[in-house]
């Protein structure tokens, strides 16, 4: 294996170790309050990690919005680093390559960058608003920290193509 394959399976590992506490670890902190008769008064604090999300999103009957969480934000990426065994294993075979070029559109499709930028937003929103206030929490910056680490893992894979004859 070379060397760039072996950055690439240690990047990989090191972005599942950021992966568990990104989804697990709070997330996200959202704070509303009004200003009633001169006092203010809270409306809502809550604090929701990814798969607290997805918990709550399924208890509320939201289950599509649920399923799609679930799926390009834990499922996918874990599928991604699930099927580099089988790359490595088969390295040169026609199957081999159709396996990494699969995962390669697999990612095209992960909702992992998505949902951190998206979260950067509603951080930044919210810090405008003078009755709602956002604080990232540290599951933020260990999914922000996957999505880079994963993204650099996956450029380093370097997998022939087996030759056509």
């Amino acid at each position: 294996m070379s060397k760039r394959n072996l950055l690439a399976v240690g990047l990989t590992l090191v972005s599942l170790g950021l992966l568990w506490p990104g989804l697990v670890e709070p997330v996200l902190t959202i704070r509303a309050t009004i200003e009633l008769f001169g006092s203010e008064r809270e409306l809502t604090n809550e604090t929701r990690s990814v798969i607290g999300a997805i918990r709550s999103l399924h208890g509320s009957g939201n289950d599509f919005v649920a399923g799609l969480i679930l799926l390009f934000s834990v499922m996918v990426p874990v599928t991604k680093a699930a099927l580099l065994v089988p790359i490595f294993a088969g390295r040169g075979s026609g199957w081999s390559y159709r396996l990494y070029r699969f995962v390669q559109a697999l990612s095209k499709w992960s909702m992992a960058d998505v949902f951190a930028v998206g979260m950067l937003i509603a951080l930044l929103v919210a810090k405008g608003t003078a009755n709602l206030s956002a604080v990232a929490g540290q599951g933020f910056y260990f999914f922000a920290a996957y999505c880079l680490v994963s993204n650099a893992a996956f450029q380093a894979l370097q997998i022939e193509r087996p030759d056509a004859g």
